[in-house]
């Protein structure tokens, strides 16, 4: 069998530092006090010795305690809204976008408050998938730094007062300018047509923040619709599809589509990735290979050579990307090529190798329309407004100042007054918003009416599932006042979609509502885009002739978790962890190992970073696979005036920037210096460190599974006097019998692309508690779930017996310059035999008749002997009550106001401090699907009940289910892979998990696994 390579974790472990062992040795020694604050008081928690003396009054003093129940009134409805019962949950139909992400979306309410955001499976888009921008923008509605009031001037005004002084702003104003990031509303847009009819010198400017304004230009001014799918070759050059790039939840449905493998299905598409920095893609694909971006635009042009012809010799050569190149031409329309570069020169080239694929998978006639910013019309309104020629702006969720690389312009513009009237339609006094003398507040999403077009043809709706919190108005309601139209967005709304639904309009328009989703256009049809006009001679010019920097080339990218910085006050992305780095709470500076061991820098070294006469001060991140001679930060951090969650939290990196060929460059020459100073990144990948214990994580080849299935998983054996047997076999315990429902889950490594969406979406549903950067440091994160992050090294189990133990394990501490890389979601295993029920001296961990591993809260006494005995450290452990310490009011607001508690769920209790919390396998989801059908005298059929986790999956990676019904999914996937690519984690110890794994397959050659 093919040997697997070995894997580590993190930097620490690698380099085996001192503060590592030091944690590794100590993670559950006897505690030292901890003061937690609680006002004027304190609170000490005891050593464990302590614990007994202090059992007999602590039990006396809660009896005590209980006594004083507080008394909480409860007022009745007096007209109780007929779809509304107290207890049971309303789901609505909605859509996600707010500028960059797309997602139809089903909100989940309890007694009139949105709860949790599901995937709408009506969606032909995203298909019921989820990203983790969209689960936690719930939280975001209830963010007390939202804009609370209409202000002038940042104080509080009238309405009506607002209006007035607007209309007469505008009527003098002139030439008037509405600033938006991309608006895919085509009654929205018809909005601002009207008021640009009423104000005759208006215009509208559409601008990203991670542009695709030179893809637009090389595609006729139209941003191609991908189908990933479609593609047997892959060839990416810098695009993060699956983390940031356009759509990234509807391409990882279309990209996994092609990746799933089983015995009927021996196939699967070829990924390419050539990347500066190691993103989510590039973690997944077949073949990384890591360049330098003054060297994308060659080795685009090599690829053009191969495929096309005629081009101009490249300087760029590899062996990997000539055989992508070959395999591209032999696919033909089964090939694909895309480039995440905002270089027209680049973005030309690969149109032109599409054009001559005649890809399947690259579709202009019915174009996307989630990016339409245009950097060139965006650079000249900006000098516009320096220069005093704009009367008025409006910004409309828009925030240049802070997210745009001349920002700092625009806001000396806005100081110094060269700008007679400005509005702000922001949500809040943000960077821009502060600038601006009258702020209209927009509603939330979930407080509005809107259309959607991602799609030229795909439709969707937006409605309100809450009365507005604030005294806030839809911006849409603001600009038809402003231009003299008395009738509310609503009402603008439901004409437009006459044209669209026909027929009975009143019947068809709700279930448009119902739905979500609708086939149509509410836009005027547009005719077929021609094939764009290439100039391929004069990008292979431009190509040849661009200055190549001298110096350590930067890269600067989006997180897949705060994105622009837009939704950066929200604790629960914030608190994500980064799938890559592993990092939380700020950004830091990526740079590649062999760079970092030159400068004889230190993980958590503050560098300054110097570009464009700009400079930002960040700790290195030491980052296996970044391309040599380059660094990475990423965007969307230093935000000034979001709220207290995000204010002051790294550094914005777009002042760094600059505009080259009319489009925003994310590249830069720079230059890097050591101050001398420290911060610590608070990283979760090392906390748990499982080196070298097998099998953990279990990969092969596609050729290896098309050989032999049965030949790619390695499974654990035990010797007894009978011979090998499977762990299973030998054993002290009695084994369970489940006699009604035997719950379990199956994660398919091939499908996990790591993109976290299933984090978040746990920590909604259960009430997770933030616990901040510190405490993230402090190695006490309470997320339930993690996506564990493998790199691999180059040795292999061979070296033990040929290089010895010793030497072998010091090879496993010098990485692959370009590491392969596996994601791994893990959460409590819900073993059969869990090794943590035997400990526990109160029995607050208990195995329930369903094969659950149960926590009993109020019977948890905090030992922590249940964590240090589990092997696959996923308990967590409530050192504070972080719902009422004030310690924890930044990160964890939402908890401690009336307001933030309202996105709780009812059906999951809030932790006290001092017990023992983790995955439950979202058992009240369970037990209401239980309840459900036996309300219909049935019992659950197989997708009745479903865990957060596994619907929030966009690659529908994990399968939830009942193992005792044969007819499940589970039970029909366990029984095909069993002896395939079916395996536990760490089988050997004999826990017996109910979490069944699937081996990863790729398509690769043994030799570039790490090549």
């Amino acid at each position: 069998m093919q040997e697997s390579p070995k894997y580590w974790k993190g930097i620490e472990e690698l380099e085996n530092s001192p503060e590592f062992v030091k944690n590794a040795l100590t993670e559950f020694a006897d505690f030292l006090p901890v003061k937690e604050s609680h006002g004027t008081s304190d609170a000490t928690v005891a050593p464990r010795r302590d614990f007994l003396k202090l059992m007999g009054f602590g039990i006396a003093a809660a009896t005590l305690a209980s006594c004083e129940t507080p008394i909480k009134k409860a007022i009745p409805y007096l007209n109780k809204p007929e779809e509304v019962d107290p207890g049971i949950a309303n789901f609505y139909a909605s859509t996600f976008f707010n500028g960059q992400d797309y997602n139809s979306v089903l909100v989940k309410t309890r007694e009139g408050r949105p709860i949790k955001l599901e995937g709408n499976p009506e969606s032909p888009i995203t298909r019921g998938g989820l990203s983790a921008r969209a689960q936690a923008s719930v939280l975001s509605l209830y963010d007390g730094a939202r804009l609370q009031h209409f202000a002038k001037k940042g104080a509080k005004i009238d309405k009506d007062q607002l209006d007035q002084e607007v209309r007469n702003a505008l009527a003098s104003a002139g030439r008037v300018a509405i600033v938006s990031h991309t608006i895919i509303s085509p009654s929205t847009k018809k909005v601002i047509a009207e008021f640009a009819g009423r104000f005759a010198g208006t215009e509208h400017v559409m601008y990203d923040v991670n542009s695709a304004s030179a893809l637009l230009r090389a595609n006729g001014g139209v941003l191609p619709a991908y189908d990933f799918s479609k593609a047997d070759v892959i060839v990416s050059f810098g695009a993060d599809f699956l983390g940031t790039w356009l759509s990234p939840v509807e391409f990882a449905r279309q990209y996994v589509t092609n990746r799933k493998v089983s015995s009927e299905k021996r196939s699967m598409s070829r990924h390419y990735q050539f990347e500066s920095n190691m993103s989510l893609t590039g973690s997944n694909a077949d073949v990384r290979v890591p360049l330098k971006p003054s060297e994308m635009g060659e080795a685009v042009l090599a690829v053009y050579n191969t495929v096309v012809g005629g081009g101009s010799a490249s300087s760029y050569t590899d062996k990997r990307l000539q055989k992508a190149a070959t395999e591209l031409a032999k696919a033909g329309s089964r090939g694909m090529v895309v480039s995440g570069s905002n270089d027209p020169a680049v973005q030309a080239l690969v149109t032109a190798i599409n054009q001559k694929l005649a890809s399947a998978g690259v579709d202009v006639a019915n174009p996307s329309l989630i990016r339409q910013g245009d950097d060139a019309k965006m650079s000249s309104l900006l000098k516009a407004i320096s220069a005093g020629q704009v009367g008025a702006v409006i910004f409309y969720n828009a925030n240049p100042v802070f997210d745009h690389p001349m920002g700092a312009d625009l806001a000396a513009a806005l100081k110094a007054g060269k700008v007679r009237t400005t509005i702000s339609l922001n949500d809040r006094l943000d960077e821009t918003g502060e600038l601006c003398t009258y702020a209209a507040p927009d509603h939330h999403f979930l407080e509005s009416w809107n259309d959607y077009e991602p799609k030229r043809g795909y439709l969707s709706l937006a409605q309100p599932v809450i009365t507005p919190l604030f005294a806030t108005r839809q911006a849409q309601d603001s600009l038809l006042t402003w231009a003299g139209n008395p009738t509310t967005y609503y009402n603008y709304l439901r004409t437009q979609w006459k044209g669209v639904l026909g027929g009975d309009f009143n019947k068809a328009w709700d279930k448009a509502v119902h739905d979500g989703v609708a086939m149509g256009s509410a836009a005027p049809a547009a005719p077929a885009p021609a094939a764009a006009a290439l100039d391929v001679n004069a990008a292979i010019s431009a190509i040849k002739s661009a200055q190549k920097p001298s110096g350590i080339e930067l890269m600067v990218y989006e997180k897949v978790g705060v994105g622009s910085g837009a939704d950066a006050n929200n604790p629960w992305l914030q608190e994500l962890p980064d799938p890559v780095t592993k990092a939380t709470w700020g950004n830091y500076v990526t740079v590649p190992r062999a760079y970092a061991k030159d400068q004889k820098w230190e993980q958590g070294d503050v560098v300054k970073v110097t570009a464009n006469g700009k400079s930002v001060e960040l700790p290195v991140l030491i980052q296996p696979g970044q391309a040599a001679g380059t660094i990475g930060i990423a965007l969307g951090y230093g935000r000034t005036k979001a709220g207290k969650v995000a204010n002051d939290l790294g550094q914005n990196v777009l002042p760094l920037l600059a505009m080259r060929n009319d489009a925003i460059s994310y590249v830069a020459s720079v230059t890097l210096a050591a101050t001398g100073t420290q911060e610590p990144i608070a990283q979760t990948q090392t906390h748990h460190t499982i080196m070298d214990r097998k099998p953990v994580v279990q990969e092969a080849t596609l050729a290896q599974y098309i050989k032999d299935p049965k030949e790619v998983t390695e499974y654990e054996t035990i010797s007894t006097p009978d011979g090998p047997q499977k762990p299973n076999k030998v054993s002290l315990w009695q084994d369970y019998e489940y006699k009604n429902h035997h719950w379990g889950m199956a994660i398919d490594l091939n499908s996990c692309i790591g993109c976290g969406s299933c984090v978040v979406g746990c920590q909604a549903e259960n009430n997770v508690a933030v616990v901040g950067k510190q405490e993230v440091i402090n190695r006490r994160e309470m997320h339930w779930m993690r996506i564990d992050r493998y790199y691999s090294s180059d040795a292999h189990k061979s070296d033990f017996e040929t290089k010895g133990k010793l030497d072998t394990y010091a090879a496993m501490e010098d990485p692959s310059e370009n590491p392969s890389v596996i994601f791994q979601p893990m959460m409590c295993q819900h073993c059969n035999h869990a090794p943590c029920e035997t400990v526990c001296p109160v029995l607050a961990t208990t195995h329930s008749s369903e094969g659950l591993n149960q926590m009993t809260y109020n019977r948890c006494v905090g030992t922590r002997y249940c964590a240090n005995n589990c092997p696959y450290k996923v308990r967590r452990f409530n050192w504070f009550s972080y719902y009422t310490n004030e310690k924890f009011e930044t990160v964890n607001g939402h908890m401690f106001t009336d307001l933030g508690r309202m996105v709780l769920n009812p059906d999951v209790t809030v932790r006290a401090r001092g017990v023992m919390e983790k995955c439950s396998l979202c058992v009240q989801r369970i037990q209401l699907g239980k309840l459900e059908a036996k309300k219909q005298k049935r019992r659950p059929q197989d997708g009745d009940i479903v865990s957060a986790c596994a619907q929030s999956c966009p690659t529908q990676a994990i399968v939830f289910g009942d193992m005792r019904d044969p007819e499940s999914r589970i039970s029909k996937l366990l029984r095909r892979e069993d002896g395939e690519r079916a395996f536990h984690v760490l089988d050997a110890i004999n826990v017996q998990p109910n979490i069944t794994y699937l081996t990863k397959i790729r398509n690769t050659e043994t030799s570039e696994f790490n090549a």
